[in-house]
Order: C-alpha cells, then structure tokens, then sequence
C-alpha cells in the first residue's frame, strides 16, 4: 500500500503515516482500492483536486480499481479497521491492506504463475488470503486474529492486554469487514509482519 498526502494544488507527496490532520487529505492506493482520506476542514480547492487527481490515477491502473471517498468522522468497513496501522505508518517499502467487497483473485495469480511470472507482493497477499479463506475460520476468530496481529505490530509482540484484545476485536466485528476482506488484511499484515522481525 502506498500513502500520500495531497497538497493544495493537487500534488500527491508519499509519506510513511497518516496523521488525520483535520486540514489534510490523504490518498491510500491499496492496489485495487484507492481510500481517499477528506479531513473535516480541508478547503473546498484542496477536496476537488484531490478527486480529480485520484480519478486520474485511477484511470492510469487496470479495470476494477474503486475509489472510495471517506470523510473524517465517518470512517467506515475496512478502512475503519485499518486506522491504527495508517497512523503508526510503514517504513520504506512497506505497506498494507483492503478495500471494499473484495474478491480474492486465486485463479487468475496462480494462472499468472504458472506462466513463470514472479509472484509480486499482491500476488503473495492474494496465496496467503485464499489459502486463510480455505480454513474456514468464524468471523469473530478472524476479527481476533486480525486484532492480535495489528496489536503485535503497533506495540511488539505478546505486549497487548487481554482487554485491548477483546475491545479492539469488537471495533473490528462492527466495521462490517467482509469475509474476504479479513482473510486479506491478515495475510498482508502477517508478510509485513514477517518482513518487520527480519529487519
């Protein structure tokens, strides 16, 4: 996942975080989701650029790309579920996970594979996410493996309270993420994860 913040005249600067600034917009291009970020104060010029400018973006990548405009305090589904994980940020390199309705696009990855190309970051998410979905996992565990992972990764491993798990696992239940959406934002957080430790 890539972040940017958007200026005034409509230029995208990547950052490593988002801070939710209340004057600021944000742009999250999580592959096939662009999350547009709208701070409550954020002038009118800077909010009609920044849509004109991830329209624009859009059209640059392949079909099925959705954009998805999210005003502050109204965050909702699976970008609500990422929130803390954008404020903590990513170093270089890294990044992150969802978008709404998401398919698991198995098929066409493995046929691309097997064409010998490489699979790329999407391409492992999208092994990972499958194979999650495979198992069969209730909802509320897949809230609880998701809370468990994002908490190891903002505060180190083992290091969150019982308490913080079951709270933050309930905030997870009610953003109304997809199935799909879950096994996904597991499978990319578990990568970075991984990445994270052998750094």
């Amino acid at each position: 996942m890539l972040l940017y913040n958007i200026t005034e005249n409509g230029a995208l600067r990547k950052v490593s975080k988002v801070d939710f600034n209340e004057n600021k917009v944000f742009l999250i291009d999580d592959y096939k989701t662009l999350y547009l970020w709208i701070g409550s104060k954020a002038t009118n010029k800077k909010k009609d650029l920044s849509i004109k400018r991830t329209e624009k973006l859009k059209e640059k990548k392949q079909k099925g790309v959705k954009v998805q405009i999210i005003n502050q305090n109204q965050e909702f589904g699976s970008f609500l579920a990422i929130m803390d994980i954008l404020k903590k940020g990513f170093k270089s390199g890294e990044s992150i996970e969802e978008r709404p309705e998401l398919k698991i696009n198995y098929k066409k990855t493995i046929e691309l594979i097997e064409a010998g190309i490489d699979p790329d970051f999407e391409a492992e998410i999208t092994l990972l996410a499958h194979n999650l979905a495979q198992e069969n996992y209730s909802y509320d565990d897949l809230c609880k493996k998701l809370t468990k992972l994002q908490l190891d990764f903002l505060k180190g491993k083992g290091k969150a309270s019982e308490k913080e798990i079951n709270k933050k696992s309930e905030d997870i239940y009610r953003s109304s993420s997809t199935y799909d959406e879950l096994c996904w934002l597991i499978s990319e957080l578990s990568i970075l994860f991984e990445k994270k430790i052998r750094t």
